[in-house]
This record gives C-alpha cells, structure tokens and sequence, in this order.
C-alpha cells in the first residue's frame, strides 16, 4: 500500500485505522473513523489521503472543521502489534507460549 494512491478500501484491506482529532485547544476531541461506513457512503474508491478526507470532516462535539488525521496498522487486525503470537514472535518464546 503506497501512501499516494490510498483509497478507503486500501485502508480497509490493509488493516489500518485513522483517527480524526480535533485542534481546537478547549476541545481535543479524538475519534477512530468508521472506515466501512464511509467506504459505503462514498464508495471504495474514494481517496482517502488527509487532504481528500479532512474537508469532510468536522468534529462532532464542537464543530470545528480544523482537525487532523493519524494514520496506523489496527492493533486489532495485525499480529505482533504489541501482542504475543504463539510461537511466532520472540516475546512469545520467552514467555512459554
């Protein structure tokens, strides 16, 4: 996955997560964006770089449209982030699994 040509879908299939937070200082609002619900909304192919998706955006506690984007493997969907995979990491070994 090449970071110029990432699409919703590319994100999806590369079990990734983006996070929207908010940049207004009284606010600080972060959320993990629903990545399925917006491939449904405007289709797979959408460009989902952060300048293609931050003018979608607003924050939904105060409505600022100033917001920012990160961009990470979901912990969830990808072995060895932070976790012991039987038999496969050396964490695991080490720790008998």
């Amino acid at each position: 996955m090449t970071g110029s040509n990432w699409t919703l879908q590319s994100l999806i299939d590369g079990k990734m997560t983006v996070t929207a937070f908010c940049h207004k200082t009284s606010c600080n609002h972060s959320k993990v964006l629903p990545l399925e619900a917006l491939r449904d909304r405007f289709g797979p192919d959408t460009p989902a770089m952060e300048w293609h998706l931050r003018p979608k955006l607003k924050c939904e506690l105060c409505g600022s449209k100033v917001v920012g984007l990160i961009y990470a493997p979901d912990a969830n969907k990808v072995s060895g982030m932070g976790k012991a995979v039987p038999g496969k990491s050396l964490y695991a070994k080490a720790k008998g699994e």
